[in-house]
């Protein structure tokens, strides 16, 4: 019994790290839009035997970053404006109602850790590149999700953040860093201050002010992925 159940968690590592691998690929668009992935190719450079490669490409498909059609395979999703705009449209909602929860439930010790979190990011370091500042940005809206204690709701969130992550590289690029961290100090202040009403009002204009650049960074996207070629 012992043995069985390492042979399942190795697997499951396994699977975990061939997930990882292949998300991270999925998300940078090294995948293209629409290519067909090929599951040989795939295998043996990663490494690995199909079994576990196939479970991988199937959690991918349910996270929504693949599409799979019998008989013919598995396909990275096209990067569509329409999808992202839902997507964002997503965040939006599930932030919004998110901050009021945060409010009621938030300990003092994750409100410590997460303004740590702001002081640590803020500090200044010219050389940082878009990705760490995407990263950033995630992992502040990520905290405060965590601060709601459902873990649906920052599950949902992550799933978004790794669909839209591509887009909001290209948006990130076009905002001023400075700015974005002061509007993060404001929507802890207003949840410091247990000031429901206010902190919804600020994360929803934080999200809100963005959707007006989705058409234009899906368009700028699809030049990225395709032009270095």
């Amino acid at each position: 019994m012992a043995a069985r159940k390492k042979t399942v968690s190795a697997r499951r590592g396994s699977v975990g790290r061939i997930y990882e691998q292949l998300k991270r690929r999925a998300i940078t668009f090294e995948f293209r839009p629409g290519d067909r992935l090929n599951e040989g190719a795939i295998a043996r450079q990663l490494g690995v035997s199909r079994t576990p490669l196939r479970e991988a490409l199937n959690r991918l498909t349910v996270d929504g970053l693949l599409t799979f059609f019998p008989n013919q395979g598995f396909f990275r999703k096209p990067l569509e404006a329409k999808e992202i705009f839902d997507l964002w449209e997503f965040r939006l909602v599930i932030e919004s109602g998110a901050a009021r929860l945060a409010v009621q439930r938030a300990s003092t010790e994750a409100i410590e850790e997460i303004h740590r979190f702001l002081d640590e990011s803020g500090e200044d370091h010219p050389e940082r590149t878009i990705e760490e500042l995407v990263a950033i940005d995630e992992g502040f809206h990520e905290r405060l999700m965590a601060m709601t204690g459902n873990a649906e709701m920052l599950r949902s969130l992550q799933h978004i953040n790794a669909r839209i992550h591509y887009v909001r590289i290209d948006v990130n690029a076009r905002v001023d860093a400075p700015q974005k961290h002061a509007q993060h100090r404001a929507i802890l202040q207003a949840l410091k201050e247990r000031d429901s009403q206010r902190c919804e009002a600020l994360l929803r204009q934080h999200i809100e002010q963005r959707f007006d650049q989705i058409i234009d960074a899906v368009r700028r996207c699809y030049a990225r992925i395709y032009v270095p070629a």
